[in-house]
């Protein structure tokens, strides 16, 4: 049994290889010397990798890009959900850990800027149970269970852990101590597989994640209306509340038969955001006080295959089906825009008394991918692949693009690899859009946007070369650099609608984004060292969709 999963492992390893793309792997060895270990956030290891930066609310950029990141558990791509402060995976849960980026092979598509490929823990790779806890400042409390193994043709995988501490979102002032930002998560997968025979395995992973943060406080905060009379407040003790759920499944279908592999895979993930403000302190400083909950379901199926019909060609191909609705609701409190009775000719002011509203949104969308493409060994030591990959989809906008890709790997000795990649990309706007419904209904209130422009967000389409090279000197002595460009036409960016920390989606027209990493690593006997540099530019200009977000100056501006 174990030989057999082992093999099926790396037949659905050739399904779906990185070829000529800029790859950085991160095994069990690299996971447990990152400080805190597996106990870890899956972001403390990401940024291992140069390239990779992380920004206040503890989203993960590569590259320069604004999200747009893609994870895949045992090769099957999970649909982009709403969390935002929570990280849904772990390193627990992984068995190896990959980070893909640069011009990335046709079966990758849709969210771009980087791959995250976890390759889940089972009963076979991690046999046993283990109970752990952690402890440390800002009242640290993390325990974690861990528990697998094998009856037969069976096998079973579980692990869950719980954190609870004072810094939950990034300390927003100078202090050593934060005010107001505890929380409380916790994190769950398990996984089960059954080998049918020596050539098909079934497998089913189900997890989830759920998480409560209070949103910090800054002290010395002036308020910017006056409601019900009250004028002065102490800014720290505000009790903002924001909560995170998310849970996913995957049924997978493995079947190998001689030269041909195939995944089949069914997916689905629900996630639910929800804030909770103070109803009095964000009026006082924002002019609006909403009670508001986004949910987000979606489910699809996913195939991948290999063929190697000949010693130097191996066709690959596949398709993704998915359907998502994303639904909004707020129950808005809100200062009306009254005549100031000082200046009644003058600019309109926020009244003292409250007034409330609702608003919602229901969006649903559908996305379509096909890919295929062949790795071609042209001579022993030169590879190239090429293909192509067509994405569709039909929610705010109905697109599509056919998408080529090129990328071409030389290695000279078994020390030196060389490649060089250009990949054309198609990225779906995330279907948590703002409604006109939405900016309507504030009009005439604190909380109405000085613009009224909402063209709808487009998918963003792009050029992306990318170059590398990779030296190993000496035994466990890694070298390499990578340099990258990409010319970007609606390029996506993210930004906050409203008091709930809720993110929304924009576009700028044209973007460039241009830089280079240098890393190296040694790792070999007692020794693991790494050191990276990086740099990246982005430049965009030119807002073109959802620019209520923006000031019309600011939008003047860019």
């Amino acid at each position: 049994i174990e030989v057999i999963a082992k093999k099926l492992d790396r037949e659905r390893s050739e399904i779906q290889p990185s070829l000529g793309a800029t790859r950085y792997d991160f095994g069990k060895t690299a996971i447990s010397n990152t400080p805190q270990g597996e106990n870890a956030p899956l972001n403390q290891v990401l940024l291992r990798a140069p390239g990779v930066v992380q920004d206040g609310f503890g989203q993960i950029h590569v590259r320069g890009d604004h999200g747009s990141l893609q994870y895949r558990l045992d090769g099957v791509q999970l649909p982009e959900g709403l969390s935002l402060f929570s990280q849904v995976l772990s390193p627990r849960f992984a068995d190896s850990l990959s980070l893909i980026t640069g011009a990335l092979p046709a079966q990758y598509g849709l969210r771009t800027a980087g791959v995250v490929d976890i390759g889940v823990k089972s009963g076979t790779t991690d046999p046993g149970g283990e109970a752990s806890v952690m402890g440390g400042s800002y009242n640290w409390i993390q325990p974690a269970l861990q528990y697998g193994g094998r009856s037969g043709a069976f096998d079973y995988f579980a692990v869950g852990q719980y954190v609870s501490n004072g810094i939950g979102i990034e300390n927003p002032t100078p202090s050593a101590v934060p005010l107001h930002d505890d929380t409380a998560q916790w994190y769950a997968l398990a996984k089960a597989t059954a080998i049918v025979d020596e050539n098909t395995r079934l497998s089913v992973i189900g997890g989830g994640a759920s998480a409560r943060y209070q949103i910090p406080n800054v002290p010395g905060q002036v308020p910017a209306n006056t409601v019900n009379g009250i004028a002065n407040w102490d800014s720290t003790l505000l009790d903002q509340r924001q909560w995170e759920d998310t849970y996913f499944g995957i049924a997978s279908l493995q079947k190998s038969y001689q030269n041909f592999n195939l995944q089949l895979s069914r997916f689905m993930r629900y996630s639910e955001l929800s804030y909770q403000p103070d109803a009095l302190g964000d009026l006082l400083y924002n002019g609006l006080a909403p009670y508001a909950k986004r949910t987000s379901l979606a489910a699809g199926i996913q195939a991948d295959s290999s063929w190697k019909i000949a010693a130097n060609h191996t066709l690959r191909g596949g398709f993704l089906v998915q359907r998502g609705r994303v639904t909004s609701f707020s129950q808005n409190s809100v200062l009306p825009l009254v005549t100031n009775p000082d200046d009644p000719d003058g600019d309109l002011i926020a009244g003292g008394t409250p007034v409330g509203f609702a608003d919602g949104a229901d969006l649903v969308g559908w996305t379509w991918s096909v890919y295929l493409q062949d790795e071609w060994k042209v001579v022993p030591k030169v590879t190239v692949n090429f293909g192509a990959r067509f994405d569709a989809i039909s929610a705010a906008t109905t697109e599509n693009q056919l998408s080529p890709r090129v990328n071409v790997v030389w290695e000279p000795t078994p020390e030196i690899t060389l490649r060089a990649g250009y990949a054309r990309y198609f990225v779906p706007a995330p279907l948590n859009q703002v409604g006109n419904g939405s900016l309507v209904a504030r009009l005439g209130t604190t909380a109405a946007p000085e613009v009224l422009t909402n063209d709808p967000v487009r998918a963003e389409r792009s050029d992306n070369i990318d170059i590398g090279l990779t030296v190993k000197p000496l035994d466990g002595f890694t070298v390499g650099f990578a340099g990258y460009y990409k010319w970007a036409e609606n390029y996506l960016d993210k930004g906050q609608f409203g008091a709930p920390i809720f993110l929304t989606a924009f576009n700028y027209s044209n973007a460039q984004v241009r830089g280079f990493e240098v890393f190296a690593n040694y790792d070999k006997g007692p020794w693991s060292l790494y050191g990276n540099v990086a740099w990246s530019q982005v430049n965009a200009i030119n807002i073109n969709s959802a620019q209520f977000n923006f000031e019309q100056a600011e939008l003047a501006y860019i």
